[in-house]
């Protein structure tokens, strides 16, 4: 009924189902509420009730983010009647204009915080007015000299990423700094001069216009029914955090590329940058939805448990370092036993990855049966599948042994398997991020980010921190600062090669071709040593959607680049544009004038279509010339 308690009693969550109303309403109408040809006028809101301001559009308003209180906001004997219990959330106002109070008493059912600060943190996460927290007493204890990294002080307004025409002050950009849950940054220090860099606030500012896209568009997984949803593993807020770590503080005086702030939009480079490391990560993890590393190498029909100590042959715990580097390798425990805590999702598909000493029960490891049928409600006794939440199929057998590739029959001491966006795996590299990064640096009496955390004692921390949600995305950053970013070998230099990408016009794969040949294969012109690239056209594609969604299609053309020849006439369906590197899409079915085929374009491959990633990925198309280049996928039809 509408208006219970009717028969069956009172509404269940009456208020939260209310705040959710609102909140969707919030992000429908982004709090501007149009006014219907029908609707009697709708009444401006009271004064003193939120910080609104009048606007001439119906249904619009402005959001008034000063300190000072409205001139009759004189607190009444309600207003500064206190509730001892703690904060709560108000949502009488819209979601995009509420805050936390304290007044007593507290209604029914609300959820209470110690702080108005914890209040807005927990009910209005990711607020980009920063009502709640402005709404708050504000006292002078901060030292004048600390930045604390809260959620946005002003409403950020930029759609996409900003390219400042030379003389552009830096006093316009926007000062909004991505939501930070950790210590304070000294603005004096060489971290928060960093983040308050003309670059690092252009980088930040450029990832935050496009952030939703982000989540919907690149942080995808692709589930057992073929649909690519987010990712539950992979979101921006973590990434955005361990950026700013990493851009800003770094590992071993090395810090993840921003590009170069003495050239005008020297930001693009970083932003290039971090394209790169986020296409090689789509590949590598993102799109399974795993952070820790799958079982996957399949010997003989079947899964070995032992593909925890290394999957293809490789043996992770004998990953050493170099000697020079020998000191900062994490020992190898026999006695250590660890289970990850993610793994893939298809039917039958292996469980997660553990590793433990061998015993008197049990002195050998078995496989993973992919075809057994655990479910079995009709069976005597009944049986059901119980290795993971959401498994319809397999299980493990112990029954027997059952090596790996390398004949590894055990997984004791094997622990090291890869975690995080780019497969952190090895004692060396894991010893690495202790020394630097974790409990590794306070034994020796250095500082270092999270000197509470032993990466060697317990690496699946990566993976299973829930305080430290961005250390997935720090253990690849750390890998592609240290092996990416430093890579210089046989005339290619990694730096060189990206801003001549972007100098020139962002044309081509060579420069992402290199790139993947250095992550999946240790050199940038595979085949060497270890074979050709895995899923090379895969990391190339991931790199064209991650740029399209960072510029919107549209390159900036930088101080130092050569005009951007115009794309050749029948080439694709382009037509001039004023801006440098813009472009508009003809979608007309009528071929250009001059374009008759020539003898190349008519040679019908009897294969198939393929995709043709030569032209930008916004613009790519799918063609069935001859011959096939080599390990296209093919299809039936265009």
């Amino acid at each position: 009924c509408h208006n219970p308690p009717c028969g069956t009693g009172a509404v269940d969550g009456g208020l939260e189902r209310a705040e959710n109303f609102k909140k969707v309403l919030d992000v429908f109408f982004d709090g501007s509420y149009p006014q219907m040809a029908k609707s009697p006028s709708i009444p401006p809101p009271q004064v003193g009730s939120s910080p609104i301001t009048s606007s001439p559009q119906a249904g619009s308003f402005s959001i008034d983010l000063s300190l000072e209180p409205p001139a009759d906001s004189s607190p009444s004997a309600e207003s500064t009647a206190i509730a001892p219990e703690g904060w709560y959330s108000d949502f009488n106002a819209q979601w995009l204009l509420g805050k936390c109070v304290n007044k007593a008493p507290i209604p029914s059912g609300k959820v209470t915080f110690e702080t108005g600060v914890e209040c807005c943190e927990k009910a209005y996460a990711n607020q980009a007015s920063g009502a709640c927290l402005n709404s708050l007493p504000h006292t002078p204890s901060t030292p004048s000299d600390m930045l604390l990294v809260t959620p946005p002080q002003t409403l950020q307004t930029t759609l996409k990423p900003v390219f400042l025409p030379s003389g552009t002050p830096s006093s316009g950009l926007s000062t909004h700094i991505s939501d930070s849950t950790h210590q304070p940054i000294s603005s004096t220090s060489e971290a928060g001069t960093i983040i308050h860099s003309k670059n690092f606030i252009e980088i930040d500012s450029a990832l935050e216009s496009v952030k939703a896209e982000i989540d919907s568009k690149i942080f995808l997984y692709k589930t057992p029914g073929s649909q690519w949803v987010p990712s539950t593993v992979y979101r921006y807020n973590d990434f955005i955090e361990s950026l700013q770590i990493m851009a800003s503080e770094g590992v071993a005086g090395k810090k993840f590329y921003i590009g170069d702030s003495n050239v005008e939009n020297g930001h693009v480079y970083g932003l290039v940058n971090i394209a790169a490391f986020l296409a090689q990560s789509m590949k590598e993890t993102i799109q399974y939805d795993a952070c820790d590393e799958n079982s996957w190498d399949l010997v003989g029909g079947k899964y070995p448990l032992s593909n925890a100590c290394g999957q293809l042959g490789q043996s992770y715990q004998d990953y050493h370092c170099s000697p020079e580097e020998a000191h900062m390798e994490c020992p190898v425990d026999p006695n250590m036993s660890i289970t990850g805590v993610t793994h893939a999702k298809w039917y039958g598909a292996p469980g997660p990855m553990f590793c433990g000493p061998k015993t008197n029960d049990q002195p050998f490891s078995g496989f993973w049966d992919h075809l057994y049928e655990c479910n079995k409600g009709w069976a005597n006794p009944p049986e059901s599948c119980s290795d993971y939440e959401g498994q319809k199929a397999g299980r493990y057998d112990q029954s027997m042994t059952y090596a790996n590739t390398a004949g590894r029959t055990d997984v004791e001491g094997c622990c090291w398997w890869g975690r995080g966006v780019i497969q952190t795996s090895g004692v060396c590299n894991f010893g690495k991020l202790n020394y630097y990064l974790g409990a590794g640096a306070k034994q020796e009496g250095r500082t270092s980010k999270y000197p509470e955390l032993d990466f060697c004692k317990d690496p699946e921390v990566i993976c299973a921190s829930s305080e430290y949600k961005e250390l997935k995305w720090i253990a690849g950053e750390f890998y592609w600062m240290e092996s990416v970013q430093s890579y210089n070998e046989g005339g290619w230099d990694y730096t060189t090669e990206l801003r001549k990408f972007v100098d020139g016009g962002m044309i081509g794969t060579g420069f992402i071709d290199g790139v993947s040949g250095i992550v999946n294969r240790g050199c940038h012109n595979p085949p060497c040593g270890t074979g050709a690239v895995d899923g090379g056209l895969e990391r190339a594609e991931n790199f064209k959607k991650v740029l399209d969604v960072f510029f919107d299609g549209s390159y900036p053309q930088m101080a130092k680049s050569p005009s951007i020849p115009p794309p050749q006439v029948g080439s694709s369906p382009i037509t001039s544009s004023p801006q440098a590197g813009s472009f508009s899409i003809d979608l007309s079915l009528e071929p250009p004038a001059d374009s008759s085929p020539s003898a190349e374009s008519t040679a019908i491959a009897p294969e198939g279509w393929y995709s043709d990633f030569n032209a930008q990925w916004l613009l790519g198309k799918c063609v069935n010339k001859a011959p096939i280049p080599s390990g296209k996928v093919t299809f039936e039809t265009g």
